[in-house]
């Protein structure tokens, strides 16, 4: 499995980066075709009190890389794509990785 990681900075305004995100980029994002799977999370410290290197972690995945490459080249991922620095006011970073499970997890 292959993961795009966009890592968001902390925002200028966290209630708006919220607002918008939910309000206006993840209906945008949600035109995309072709992810296994997508995750949003936000950031917490290990260290209680400090503050996390990031606001927020989103993992979009498919098979392989190629897959991933040949979504966001298509028309819809490239409007998300675009809209991400109207709101991402604390910086963003794109990471592609292949992703191994080295111990899988069993519900019980």
């Amino acid at each position: 499995m292959h993961r795009l990681t966009v890592l968001y900075g902390h925002p200028e305004d966290p209630a708006e980066f919220d607002r918008y995100y939910h309000e206006v980029h993840i209906p945008l994002a949600r035109k995309m075709q072709g992810f296994k799977g997508w995750t949003i999370g936000k950031c917490e410290s290990a260290t209680p009190g400090e503050k996390p290197p990031y606001y927020m972690i989103v993992g979009l995945y498919a098979e392989t890389r190629a897959e991933l490459e040949s979504i966001l080249a298509s028309p819809e991922a490239q409007a998300a794509i675009a809209d991400v620095p109207n709101f991402a006011t604390g910086g963003f970073t794109f990471l592609f990785d292949e992703e191994v499970v080295l111990i899988p997890c069993t519900l019980r």
